[in-house]
């Protein structure tokens, strides 16, 4: 049976790929990440079967982010995190999309053209919120950034989750005054035009040294601020934690998922994915493995080298000044000044108190039975998964 994964189709074609196509540093770190993973090269352990003593390798995995099968466990406990700080106000899904004539400026500089959008994204909501004729406060925002569409191509935009309501500066909770937040229009419009000042600034400041020709750069800028930004915003009414799963299923992970690659037959692959234009229809696409592999690896995300914005503020307090860094490779930026005064508007928890555990780590460990035992009457003794050390346990070089 041919093995339909994104490991396998690496295996096959990335050395084609590679011969006609130049890949970063970065890039040639993801794709041995995704070799190695769950391989000899990474080491394991020797599981051994009490009954028939069967032996079984279990080998580590590369706990790439970019990695189908890897960082599952880290994804649901930032859903459960990001859940248990839900306010019971309505909440707003927003969506910031940057035009694709931007696409070849991320290619160069994803880490630059990220940061700027997380920033603009940020000081254009906090603007509208603190207009005393709308909120006259500080919101909250979770913001988690995808780099594709659903045929892996280069779509760049920014979810963000929002409570309908801000703090004034004194520390008063300002409602919404009813499911519309923002006119969309308007945000489309602010977000354009704080975007590509701060682009330009970027680009004055030498912070986009790939880019030479002066003219082709502001032939782009003029293309930029002439189109209209696409800007989506819907009222979470009565699912915001269908919301909260959605954005937790990418905060550590990215779209391509071994589960989406149907069938692979040489070097063609066929993956599937959703038309949104047609209903949102299954569809299937056959793709050559080297077009699958390039199409990954346009939503490699640079290193992280920039702190988290994990920091719930004191309300009236700013969160975000032009100075201040962007997680852009971790790709998620959880901004809350909501979530300590979670009992100003429900019963919780005072913040002093210790934290529940997460019952993600409260499960009992995974056991291992050999395929030849009996569990109706070897119920009573079955093997566990043994430790990184220890009797009945082999450690294979790393």
């Amino acid at each position: 049976m041919v093995e339909t994964s994104l490991q396998a189709v690496m295996r096959e074609g990335l050395d084609r790929y590679s011969g006609s196509h130049r890949l970063s540093l970065r890039q040639w770190q993801v794709c041995h990440h995704i070799l190695d993973c769950r391989t000899e090269a990474l080491g394991g352990l020797g599981l051994d079967c009490d009954h028939c003593h069967q032996a079984l390798p279990h080998y580590y995995a590369c706990r790439d982010r970019h990695c189908p099968r890897c960082q599952r466990r880290a994804s649901q406990a930032w859903c459960e995190r990001q859940q248990a700080a839900v306010l019971p106000v309505t909440y707003h899904h927003l969506v910031f999309t940057l035009p694709h004539a931007l696409n070849p400026w991320v290619q160069l500089h994803p880490e630059v053209i990220y940061a700027l959008l997380f920033e603009t994204v940020w000081a254009t909501l906090s603007t509208f919120a603190a207009d005393p004729k709308r909120l006259g406060g500080q919101l909250g925002m979770t913001a988690v950034l995808h780099t594709w569409g659903q045929t892996l191509s280069q779509h760049v935009h920014l979810h963000c989750l929002i409570p309908g309501g801000a703090f004034s500066p004194q520390g008063r909770w300002h409602p919404a005054k009813s499911t519309y937040l923002f006119p969309v229009r308007a945000l489309s419009r602010h977000i354009r035009g704080g975007f590509v000042s701060r682009l330009r600034q970027q680009i004055q400041d030498g912070k986009l040294p790939r880019l030479k020709d002066p003219a082709q750069i502001g032939a782009l800028l003029d293309t930029l601020m002439a189109s209209d930004w696409v800007v989506y915003s819907k009222p979470c009414l009565t699912h915001t934690d269908t919301v909260v799963e959605y954005l937790a299923r990418y905060s550590h992970r990215i779209a391509l998922t071994d589960g989406r690659i149907v069938n692979r037959n040489g070097d063609r692959v066929q993956l599937d994915y959703k038309d949104y234009r047609d209903g949102s229809c299954h569809k299937i696409m056959t793709l050559a493995s080297e077009e699958l592999i390039r199409r990954f690896l346009l939503h490699v995300l640079p290193t992280s080298r920039n702190s988290s914005l994990s920091q719930p503020p004191m309300p009236g307090t700013p969160l975000l000044s032009t100075a201040t860094p962007v997680r852009c490779a971790e790709r998620v930026a959880c901004r809350s000044p909501l979530a300590w005064r979670r009992n100003a508007l429900t019963e919780a928890d005072p913040p002093d108190q210790p934290r529940t555990q997460n019952r993600l780590f409260n499960r009992p460990r995974a056991v291992w039975e050999c395929a030849r035992l009996d569990r109706k009457k070897s119920h009573d003794h079955t093997p566990k998964l043994p430790a990184r050390t220890g009797q009945n346990a082999t450690a294979f070089p790393v």
